[in-house]
């Protein structure tokens, strides 16, 4: 809820590929959203100093390169409960049927510890891969495919909150940060209502050879437009 928000530095990327972006904070979402988390119990404020870090803002400059649509943020809780975050995103889905578009930023594999960083300090670039990815990357990355795209409604919930139970959840990541945008994001996108609606992965990139950043689309909204002011 911050009306004039600043971004933080992303480290290795040069400004000039985000400084000149400018941010649009959409406050009256954002009041609204608070209103539906509060109606289901809770405990929620705004912040009105909040900084938008770089899994913010990339994320808009890839998807509108032109413009920063209007756009709320909501924190993470600090404990990382899938279930908590579950139903956050359970108590926003009514926003999905006024044409919101609910955007989860994380990682389908995202341990900081276990990339592979010597290209990156060589080279400058993250893309650079020597090698392959490592067979736990491969095998998890797989995993949350399937789990996408394979279930539904209140299934999709369940698949994503038991894939933390998966034999390489721990490798995949390092800190539960990072999943739990997944959860979320399933939790707005897996009632009853949603039976049928299954994800699709739209786009997907390696980097640092072991970090897999994938995009995966769940329903349709109607395509955003700018409005002149």
């Amino acid at each position: 809820m911050n009306p004039h928000p600043t971004k933080s530095p992303v480290a290795y990327v040069h400004p000039s590929k985000y400084v000149d972006y400018e941010l649009v904070p959409d406050l009256d979402s954002g009041r609204k959203c608070i209103d539906l988390l509060s109606a289901e119990g809770f405990d929620v404020h705004a912040n009105e100093s909040l900084e938008w870090i770089h899994d913010i803002y990339l994320i808009l400059i890839r998807m509108f390169p032109d413009w920063c649509p209007p756009t709320t943020i909501i924190s993470t809780n600090v404990q990382y409960d899938p279930h908590f975050h579950m139903r956050a995103g359970t108590a926003l889905r009514p926003l999905r049927e006024q044409n919101y578009l609910i955007i989860g930023t994380g990682g389908a594999v995202h341990n900081l510890y276990r990339n592979v960083w010597g290209p990156m300090l060589r080279y400058s670039d993250n893309f650079a891969q020597e090698t392959p990815p490592e067979r736990w990357a491969l095998d998890f990355r797989q995993a949350v495919e399937d789990a996408l795209a394979n279930n539904s409604g209140p299934a999709l919930r369940r698949a994503m909150t038991r894939l933390m139970k998966h034999p390489h959840f721990r490798d995949a990541h390092g800190t539960d940060d990072h999943y739990m945008a997944a959860v979320f994001v399933a939790g707005a996108a897996g009632s009853e209502a949603d039976l049928g609606t299954t994800g699709r992965l739209m786009a997907e990139t390696w980097e640092l050879t072991n970090m897999c950043n994938s995009q995966f689309t769940i329903g349709q909204w109607p395509k955003t437009s700018q409005t002149a002011t």
